[in-house]
């Protein structure tokens, strides 16, 4: 099983692995402070995912209290009845299971609700943690949109962006942005591992897929780069 889960710690240690890598390689930069976020972010995550694994104990002790209750009142039920006679009239035993079908009713109802409630309370947490790590992704898409591996081969317009980033140091700026979505969909999958509920799932997935999607269009201006960089050594 160990191999067959993620385990939430590892992540963790891998991003704060990869935020001591940006700082060191671009301290003070805006992607190293995404990094942090993404740290902090990473924290919260494993704490409410491991928490979305246990059972809310108020709502568990509500049910446990319910079914008690109508077990007592069943019991309570079945004592009123007079077992002196082997018939019942038919009248009397319509009086005594009446209020006995209406008391399942309740409990069946109040255990059925109050399931409902756990369910819906866990997935509002893990779409609002999933809707947070959609927007990390975002911000470190809008990190990596104007790294250009061609820019230092084509001549300077007035709107051109002021990044002085080139060669090795600009490849491994992208490839840092690469990993921290990888990550940010590890994250993701926490929640749908610890969650069995269909719409965190679809949630999770959505996640992963975009930060999927987000990292092949990096590594495609990486290819890019070491095209362009092995065509410029082919002509010198």
């Amino acid at each position: 099983m160990p191999h067959k889960t993620l385990n939430a710690e590892k992540v963790i240690a891998t991003i704060d692995k990869l935020v001591l890598r940006v700082d060191e390689r671009f301290p003070s930069s805006g992607l190293s402070q995404v990094a942090r976020e993404l740290a902090a972010t990473a924290r919260r995550c494993a704490a409410e995912s491991d928490r979305l694994r246990q059972p809310i104990a108020p709502i568990r002790i509500t049910v446990y209290t319910i079914w008690a209750s109508g077990t007592a009142a069943f019991l309570w039920i079945a004592g009123t009845l007079h077992y002196d006679a082997v018939e019942f009239e038919a009248a009397s035993l319509v009086q005594v299971l009446e209020p006995a079908m209406n008391l399942a009713v309740l409990v069946g109802i109040g255990v059925l609700t109050l399931g409902r409630l756990e369910e819906h309370w866990k997935r509002r947490k893990a779409l609002d943690y999933l809707h947070e790590l959609r927007s990390i992704a975002h911000v470190v898409d809008m990190h990596q949109l104007t790294k250009d591996p061609y820019r230092s081969a084509l001549p300077r317009t007035a709107s051109s962006p002021g990044e002085t980033l080139t060669g090795p140091l600009l490849e491994r700026y992208l490839d840092y942005c690469s990993e921290m979505l990888s990550l940010t969909g590890k994250l993701a999958a926490l929640f749908s591992q610890s969650c069995r509920d269909a719409e965190v799932s679809a949630g999770a997935s959505d996640v992963e897929h975009l930060a999927t999607a987000m990292s092949r269009k990096i590594w495609q201006k990486i290819m890019a780069f070491s095209r362009y960089e092995q065509a410029s050594e082919n002509r010198l």
